[in-house]
């Protein structure tokens, strides 16, 4: 124990120093979780329904301790993060209680939509072993070529320190985000207002020829 306490303290005050030095820029970096399609977003084994969401909160609240999720039949978490456009994942900060119910190992999946616990036997794409950081300071980096279009994120809390449960109070995701479709998006929306009236579209349609 007295190794890892060791480790957590060393970390601990980097991250207090980069926090002090940019707070504000900070924060703004880890506004992915405006991102999530929160009404898909699924916790498997959290042990009250609907937890799991609760932890992709803004950076002003990374230490609220109202909000959380502990898990319920064994120590493991698996979050299914769906994204409404397209993500560059650079860095990940899971943040939980400063006892051995703090999540000890994180496993990242991308592009896997609705990930069970047996899709977990797989090689993911990145793996994490955890410290302990109840004041949410450590950033775990991501491999960014890896991660570079991320529409669904996995995450796997595989073990704790020790405990029967795990307990997660944040989860911030830093990147970049693109809207999805667009395009696509602008296209049928014309097509659903043009379809009821047949003669405004044959009026409409050499309009557009001409201007383009």
């Amino acid at each position: 124990m007295s190794g890892h306490g060791h480790g957590h303290g060393g970390g601990h005050s980097h991250g207090c120093c980069e926090h002090e030095h940019e707070p504000a820029e900070r924060g703004l970096e880890y506004g992915l979780y405006r991102r999530i399609d929160l009404e898909k977003l699924q916790c498997l084994n959290e042990s009250r329904d609907g937890d799991g969401k609760l932890v992709f909160k803004p950076w002003d609240q990374r230490t609220d301790r109202e909000k959380f999720v502990e898990s319920d039949a064994d120590e493991e978490l698996l979050f299914n993060i769906p994204f409404t456009g397209s993500v560059k994942l650079k860095g990940i900060i899971i943040s939980g209680e400063d006892d051995e119910s703090h999540p000890a190992e994180m496993r990242l999946f991308k592009n896997i939509p609705h990930m069970s616990f047996d899709d977990t036997s797989r090689e993911p794409d990145q793996a994490f072993r955890l410290n302990r950081d109840p004041l949410a300071d450590l950033e775990y980096p991501t491999k960014i070529a890896r991660f570079s279009n991320v529409q669904h994120l996995s995450i796997h809390v595989s073990r704790n320190f020790g405990a029967e449960s795990t307990r997660v109070y944040y989860i911030g995701l830093r990147g970049e985000y693109t809207e999805a479709h667009r395009h696509e998006v602008t296209i049928c929306n014309y097509e659903a207002a043009a379809n009821p009236a047949d003669h405004k579209v044959e009026t409409i349609t050499p309009q557009t020829h001409f201007i383009s």
